[in-house]
């Protein structure tokens, strides 16, 4: 294991947290994966840049240590009528729907954060592909901060995460020459601490 990466195995062995503490502010520096399994392949995947806002990451492992959900059996994929249950918060706070080809979308207000399902590899559920996507920031192609989930990761865990944007999107104000002061528009490296369980040594 290396010195700029941290492990916290929970102690079923059945869910791993991966910790790369010297990421780039826009490259994976979280990864959190779970298996049925000790040794079977992962179930599902959840990644997140070095830049995610701590606040985001804090509300993500304290769920994943009190164990809520993540340890239940593979569910179906995501799909139309399930992403719409899961931004259903982004909805009631004014976010816009858009379809576009493969793409579900749900974007804020100011256009500064988005929620996208590809509903492609949604298709292809054995494959540990990226299907659900939250960045904010500039834009798409300028992101200040991502997080990714594969088709089987548990439905609470973006549910939650609308919810966090949908309650701080009335919060953000922009202001002309002048960054959003905002948890989830924050740019900062986020570290809180990993409370997933005690520490093991698998990773994948």
């Amino acid at each position: 294991m290396s010195d700029d990466t941290a492990h916290a195995i929970h102690e079923s062995q059945t869910l791993c947290i991966e910790r790369v503490h010297e990421a780039p502010a826009i490259e994976t520096a979280w990864t959190v994966a779970a298996y049925e399994t000790p040794v079977s392949d992962r179930m599902w995947v959840l990644t997140a840049t070095g830049s995610t806002p701590a606040p985001v990451l804090q509300d993500l492992l304290t769920h994943l240590a009190d164990g809520y959900g993540w340890d239940t059996a593979i569910g179906a994929p995501v799909d139309e009528k399930k992403v719409t249950t899961v931004t259903r918060p982004l909805s009631d706070a004014g976010w816009k729907h858009t379809v576009d080809g493969r793409w579900l979308r749900r974007t804020s207000p100011d256009e500064d954060a988005c929620v996208q399902f590809d509903a492609f590899t949604a298709q292809h559920p054995n494959q540990n592909l990226a299907t659900g996507t939250v960045w904010a920031g500039p834009g798409p192609d300028r992101p200040t901060w991502v997080i990714t989930a594969s088709p089987h990761t548990p439905r609470w865990l973006p549910t939650d995460l609308c919810e966090s944007l949908a309650h701080e999107s009335g919060t953000r104000q922009a202001q002309p020459g002048r960054e959003h002061k905002t948890r989830l528009a924050a740019s900062s490296p986020a570290a809180p601490a990993v409370t997933a369980g005690r520490p093991g040594s698998r990773s994948r």
